[in-house]
Order: C-alpha cells, then structure tokens, then sequence
C-alpha cells in the first residue's frame, strides 16, 4: 500500500462519516451493464445499495432502466451549435442518391457540429470535450460522499474535470486495464514508450484507436492534469500496480490498494455437471472445453487463433470422444476443425446462465495476449471448473498453476503448486502446443481434473467472494472520510 500527505478537502456541504447516516456512493462507469469492468461497477453499485447505502452509477450510456443508474448527458444534447449539422446529417442517412456524395456531405455535416473535436480526432487527440463531467457531483438525487471511477475512456468524460473534482470528494480509481498511463492504448503489450512519454507508437489501432500518432500529446496533458490531482488507486493486480507505480500517475498517489475483484458465488459455484449439460441440451458424452469474452474473434488483446489451433490438435490426437469448443460471447455458425466442433453462443445477460456453461464444461480455457485480471478466470474457478490460462498480466495470481511433479507441463513453470492446491494450468503466450497439451492432460485424467476443481471452487471462496471485495472497499470509504473530515475541521 502507498500513502503520502496531500492538501485539504474543499469544506463538504454536510459533514461526512456523521454517525448513523449511510454513506452516499457514486461509481463512474462507461456502461451499466457490460462485460469486465462495466461488470465490476455494477455489482458494488448493487451491493452498496442492498446494505442501505445511497448507491448512484453515472455512465457514458444507460443500457438498464434502474432509477439510480444517471446517464451523463453528451455535449451533443445541449450545444445549440452542434444541432442543425447533426440534424442535417441525420436526414441525409435516408437520402438514395450518389453515395459518394452523400457521404462526403455527412462528413462535412459532423465535422461542422464539431470543428474542434474533428479536427482533434484528425491529429490523433484523445477527445476530452464533454463538460458535463464537471457537473458530476450535481447528478445523483443526492450528495456525495465518495466519487469511485471506473473506465473513463469511451468517449464520455473529461478528464481535466478531475484537479477540481478530487479536492471536492475523495476520489477513488479502480484501474481495469492501463489507459490512464499511456497516449492511447488500453494495453501496451511489449511496448514500454508510455514510461517515458509515448511517441512513436507502435500501434495505433489497439484500442482505443486514434487515427495519427498524437501520443506524446495525450500522454503530456494526462501528465500535467495528473499533476494536480490526489487520488487513491486501486488495482485487481499486483501485475497492474507495478504498472501504475512506474507511470504518470505516480506522483498523484494518495494511496493505493491491490483489491482483487469479487464474484457472487451464489451463482458462480460448483454444480452437477451433468445437470448443467442437461439444462444447456449439450451431450454428456463429450469432452466440452469452455471460453467466455465478449466479441470473441475480433478481441486484439484475446488469443482466438492460438486456442483455435490448440482445439485442433487436440481434435487429431484420437480421442474417442467428441470435444466441443464452447466459445460464449458471440453468434455465428457451427464450425469444424478436424474432429471437434466449435459452437458459438451469443452473449447472454443472464449470469446464472452464464455459470451453466461453466459448470458443464471439463476445461475453461483462456487465451490472452494480455490480461488485467479476467472475471471469467474467476467465475470458471468458482464453479469447479479448472483453468488452462496464458501466463500473462494478472492471470498468474489467479490461477494456481499445477508443477510438473504434479504430473502435468514441464511449459508450467510460473506460479507453480503442488496438486493438492493447484486451480489449473499456466502456459506461455502463443503456445498452441503448450495449450494443447494442458488440454489433453486434464481431458484424459478424471482424477487430476476432479481435484483441480475441488481447489479452485475452494480457492474462489477464500479469495474471490465479492463480498470481501465489498467490504473492503466499504472500510476504505469509511477510513479517507474520517481523514476528509479531520482536515476539513481544521480550515
């Protein structure tokens, strides 16, 4: 944990931390419902508000109808300006004229609604134009107490609102990927340009994507506007907080937590495996290997290709079972390869749907390129179904690899267990061979599988409960409010 001093708090309009009265919540999220961090926000958004705190959710945009979820208005809504070019552009869609031109002139139309943010987007500059971020403590029903950020990137906040904001309320990060630390990219992979100012992308199609290497730019402003600001930070991961420690955000630090994300395990848990093909009509005579993520072919930071060409040596290795390659979190046709099928399943809203899938397969996969800190990592661990997972970003402390003395990889070197407390297996980035290996060992011995379930539904309950992520968090709201408080006394 880092703390350092830092300047008073501006005077709250009510005292905070007063005794008996909830404390008053609000998370800043780019989606309400969504996958990973959108995920992460919701459920304490939820669980604030069913331990009768006051619980708001501002977003970039509303996908639910609950009354405390806030959409934060665009500047679209409200710029008297910007209206007639987008009304225009808006006619032109049905137009059936010369698409050529009707294009052109819908270019035009946007780029008149918004001179500034066009001719910035042309440059490669990160848009922070939505000065509603600046009213964010006037759009609960309530005051705040605590402001906790999410993703702010998503074309929906501005991040200079966050000097004034942080000395308003005590302001809380919880980092899900590395954004706030580079030009651009969400994640860096190999490139290390972003501890010394970015420039010279190596990338600029990783999201989120700019279109011209404004990158030395972008990192310079989050620099100076970090500057001026106190934050708290949280991370997942340690993998992630190493990360920040070296970055531009460095300097603005408060304090900083490493809080691994919680799940609920009333619906991630172990469960008959045969009840849950049954329910999901999926043959009880197949070898089932499980992924989950969203949009999963065109995902650049998942590993679709390596885990495609490890299912197909494991469909020619002469099993007399089929295997069935269950890829949640898109639609499309039946595919082949080889022996084994892959069937794609839409993403589905439901997470107690979401939990049968894990429960009825043998094997959850997961590639990555790089990875924060996957819920579905979690959520295969809770329901008992162990893990073959790419040794990268936070994974290694989610998963306890199995070592080779356990009878499985020699590949498996990092964050290595005996198997009485493994939770599954780790292998290096990229390794179809490696990953096709993990998968044939786990396939073909019930034993081993049976155990690295039992462990990992056993290690998801002492680890990654969300209630303890909850309370955690709970207790750090409740410790810098008694800090805000004792400073705001002495003004």
């Amino acid at each position: 944990m880092i703390t350092r001093p830092g300047k008073s708090y501006a005077p709250p309009t009510r005292a905070r931390g007063v005794e008996g009265e909830p404390l008053r919540i609000l998370q800043v999220s780019t989606y309400d419902i969504g996958g990973g961090a959108e995920k992460v926000a919701w459920d304490l958004f939820r669980s604030y508000r069913a331990l009768g705190y006051h619980s708001s959710l501002a977003v970039g945009t509303k996908r639910s109808d609950d009354p405390d979820v806030i959409e934060i208005p665009r500047p679209d809504s409200e710029n008297f300006w910007s209206r007639p070019w987008l009304y225009a552009e808006k006619q032109l869609r049905s137009y059936k004229g010369d698409g050529r031109a009707v294009s052109r002139m819908q270019t035009l139309f946007r780029t008149l609604a918004h001179p500034k943010r066009e001719l910035q987007a042309r440059f490669g500059i990160e848009n922070f134009d939505y000065p509603c971020a600046r009213r964010l403590l006037q759009l609960p029903s309530h005051d705040t107490d605590i402001v906790h950020c999410h993703n702010l990137h998503g074309g929906y906040f501005d991040l200079r609102a966050l000097p004034w904001l942080s000395r308003r309320v005590p302001l809380i990060f919880t980092l899900h990927d590395a954004w706030l630390l580079s030009g651009h990219c969400a994640h860096s992979f190999a490139c290390e340009r972003w501890k010394i100012g970015c420039g010279d992308c190596p990338d600029l199609s990783i999201y989120p994507a700019i279109s011209r290497d404004g990158t030395a730019r972008n990192w310079r402003r989050k620099r100076d506007i970090f500057a001026k600001c106190r934050l708290h930070i949280a991370t997942p991961s340690r993998w992630l907080m190493e990360k920040v420690k070296q970055s531009i955000l460095g300097p603005a630090i408060e304090q900083a937590r490493v809080i691994p994300y919680g799940i609920n395990l009333k619906i991630f848990r172990a469960s008959p495996r045969e009840e849950a093909r049954a329910a999901l009509s999926l043959p009880q005579d197949a070898d089932i290997v499980l992924f989950a993520a969203n949009g999963i072919r065109r995902n650049v930071f998942k590993d679709y290709q390596t885990m495609r060409q490890a299912i197909g040596q494991v469909a020619a290795s002469g099993s007399d079972r089929p295997l069935i390659f269950l890829a949640v979190g898109e639609s499309g046709p039946m595919e082949r390869i080889g022996q084994a099928e892959v069937r794609f399943v839409p993403y589905q809203k439901d997470p107690a749907v979401v939990a049968r899938y894990y429960q009825a397969a043998d094997v959850y996969l997961h590639g990555a390129k790089v990875d924060t800190f996957p819920n579905t990592v979690l959520e295969a661990l809770a329901c008992g179904t162990p893990v073959v997972a790419s040794a990268v970003g936070g994974i290694p402390e989610q998963v306890k690899g199995v070592n080779s003395a356990g009878g499985a990889l020699r590949e498996t070197r990092l964050n290595t267990y005996a198997v009485g407390q493994a939770t599954g297996l780790l292998v290096a980035p990229g390794n179809a061979e490696a990953v096709a290996s993990g998968i044939k060992s786990l396939l073909a011995d019930s034993a081993l599988r049976a155990q690295l379930g039992h462990n990992a539904a056993k290690d998801a309950r002492e680890r990654f409960d969300l209630h303890r992520e909850v309370e955690i968090y709970l207790e750090w709201y409740k410790e810098l409010l008694g800090v805000a408080t004792l400073r705001t006394a002495h003004l």
